[in-house]
C-alpha cells in the first residue's frame, strides 16, 4: 500500500535554526529575537490535532534536552519502518544529527504492539562520509517498487542504488537544483521536490535542469498511471513539494502539507488534488522557516506489521 495509516512525530524541545544543515538546506533562515521552542511547539501540537481530528494514528515521542537536537522534529530522515516488519536506520550528514537516533523510540512503537523483525543500521557509512537521509532523500513507490532520489550530498548514488537493490526497489537517479542567492545548487532533499501519492505525483520539474533527466523522471512516472501535477519552482520554494498521503482507520486518504504550501498552489491545482483526496494543511511557519523542512518531514511512515 502506497499510504500508512500511522504516522510517528518527534515533539520538539529545544527546537532551532541549526547551522550545521544550513551548509547545504537553502530554505533555512534563522529567525533573531523570538521564542523559537514556544512558537515550534504550538504548530506542532495543532498539527498533531489536525491529524488526529482526521482519524490518523499519531505516536507521538518527545525530543529530549540531552543531547541537543535542533532537527529532531523531522524523524524521517533517521528512520523508516517498513510493512516486513524490517526498521531502517540512516547516515546523517549533519554530525548533530546523528544523535536523533534513538532506539527508545523503537521500543516505544514495540509496547504499541508494532512488531519489528529487524533493525538494518547503515549509519556506518557516516565513516566514509557517505549519506542516505531516509524519505527525505529517497521517494518510494511502493506499490511499484519504485524509488526516485535526487542525487545530492544527503544522497549518495552508490549508496541510493545498494539501498534500492537490497530493499527491491527500482531506482529512479536525477539531479535537481534551486536558485540560492545567485547560484543554482543542488536540492538537499528530494521530498521538497516531489510527493508520489497513490495516483498522483506532485512534483517541480523544472528543478531537473538536464532535460534527458527530466524526460527520464516523467516517462517513469506516467508508466506507473499516475497523474503528473507540477508545481513551479517559485512554489517549491513554499514548500508545495514537501507533502504527504496518508490515510486514516476508515480508508479515506488525505494529502498533508503546511499553509504556506497550501496558500501557495493554483485554484486548478487544489481542485487536481481533490479529485483523489481531501487536504489536510496547517500552520508551520516557526518550524519551515528555521528547520528548512515542512509537513512531509515531519511525518515518520509507520508501515510495520502489528502483533494480532
Amino acid at each position: 500500500m502506497q499510504t500508512a495509516s500511522t504516522v510517528l512525530m518527534v515533539e520538539p524541545i529545544a527546537f532551532g535554526y541549526n547551522a550545521q544543515t544550513a551548509q547545504n538546506n537553502y530554505f533555512q533562515v534563522e529567525q533573531k529575537d523570538a521564542d523559537i521552542q514556544t512558537k515550534a511547539l504550538e504548530e506542532f501540537n495543532s498539527f498533531v490535532d489536525k491529524l488526529k481530528s482526521k482519524g490518523i494514528n499519531v505516536i507521538t515521542v518527545k525530543d529530549t534536552l540531552d543531547p541537543h537536537t535542533p532537527d529532531s522534529i523531522f524523524p524521517n530522515n533517521w528512520v523508516s519502518f517498513h510493512n516486513d516488519g524490517k526498521v531502517v536506520l540512516y547516515p546523517m550528514f549533519a554530525p548533530n544529527r546523528r544523535v536523533e537516533r534513538r532506539t527508545d523510540i523503537l521500543e516505544t512503537l514495540k509496547d504499541k504492539g508494532f512488531e519489528i523483525t529487524e533493525i538494518d543500521d547503515l549509519s556506518h557509512f557516516e565513516d566514509q562520509e557517505k549519506f542516505l537521509e531516509g524519505t527525505g532523500s529517497m521517494i518510494f513507490d511502493h506499490e511499484h517498487k519504485i524509488a526516485y532520489g535526487s542525487v545530492s550530498l544527503r544522497l549518495d548514488e552508490e549508496l541510493f542504488r545498494q539501498f534500492c537493490q537490497k530493499f527491491g526497489f527500482r531506482p529512479v537517479v536525477f539531479h535537481s537544483y534551486q536558485n540560492a542567492g545567485d547560484q543554482r545548487l543542488p536540492i538537499y532533499h528530494t521530498n521538497v521536490m516531489m510527493c508520489v501519492a497513490d495516483k498522483f505525483v506532485v512534483i517541480c520539474l523544472d528543478c531537473i535542469d538536464d532535460e534527458l533527466e527530466r524526460e527520464k523522471v516523467q516517462e517513469v512516472i506516467k508508466s506507473t498511471g499516475k497523474e503528473i501535477i507540477e508545481i513551479s519552482e517559485d512554489q517549491l520554494q513554499q514548500f508545495a513539494g514537501n507533502m504527504l498521503q496518508v490515510h486514516n482507520e476508515a480508508g479515506d486518504k488525505f494529502l498533508v502539507m503546511s499553509e504556506t504550501a497550501y496558500k501557495s498552489l493554483t485554484p486548478a491545482q487544489i481542485q487536481n488534488i481533490e479529485k483523489y483526496c481531501e487536504i489536510i494543511y496547517s500552520d508551520l511557519n516557526t518550524i519551515e522557516t528555521n528547520g528548512g523542512g515542512s509537513a512531509r518531514c515531519m511525518l515518520a511512515e509507520v508501515f510495520l506489521p502489528k502483533n494480532i
